[in-house]
């Protein structure tokens, strides 16, 4: 161990006392983002939503920045007729910062894998698990939303509008006191 010398011990002290009974909870967490995309024909990307996941786990400090959505696999006319393959997608940073972010919650280690985990299912989703009406980005996110302990619900005049739908998730959520974009 090297000394430090006197004034550098009378700095740090009081700082390691305090931190010394912070939480570890309030040092280490992991916060999910929902994020929409507002999309167009145009530029040939279709409105979207996913889940940005960022902090560090409490329980191994482990660093997290990762993001998912879930998408048809090929967007083509096939998506109109019913179940397509399916693709769990990671948005690229440059990507996320023109999005709209509406709501952040903050997640405990468990919760964050239990998330995970249902990333991984959907990834692993055997066949055609896609499909625009009834498994498309809104109930992927719906989902991870849902096990983070918020309230959701499917209306089915939202289900091609991405960000219409996070600003009635917000709605129906209001401890989270987000404003709809």
């Amino acid at each position: 161990m090297i000394p430090l010398p006197a004034r550098a011990r009378r700095i740090l002290a009081p700082l390691l006392f305090v931190l010394a009974f912070v939480p570890a909870s309030v040092r280490a967490e992991v916060t999910a983002h929902f994020h929409s995309f507002n999309g167009s024909a145009l530029i040939g990307r279709y409105p979207h939503t996913f889940v940005v996941f960022e902090g560090h786990l409490d329980d191994t400090d482990t660093p997290i920045h990762e993001n998912w959505g879930f998408s048809a696999r090929r967007v083509t006319p096939a998506i109109l007729t019913g179940p397509v393959e399916h693709v769990v997608m990671v948005e690229e940073e440059r990507q996320i910062a023109r999005t709209n972010r509406h709501f952040s919650v903050t997640v405990s280690d468990s919760t964050y894998r239990r998330m995970r985990a249902e990333v991984e299912a959907w990834r692993n989703a055997p066949g055609r698990y896609y499909d625009l009406d009834t498994r498309n980005c809104i109930h992927f996110v719906g989902r991870l939303a849902q096990l983070s302990g918020l309230t959701v619900d499917y209306p089915q005049n939202l289900m091609r509008k991405p960000r219409a739908w996070l600003n009635h998730i917000a709605a129906l959520n209001p401890q989270l006191s987000a404003a709809p974009i």
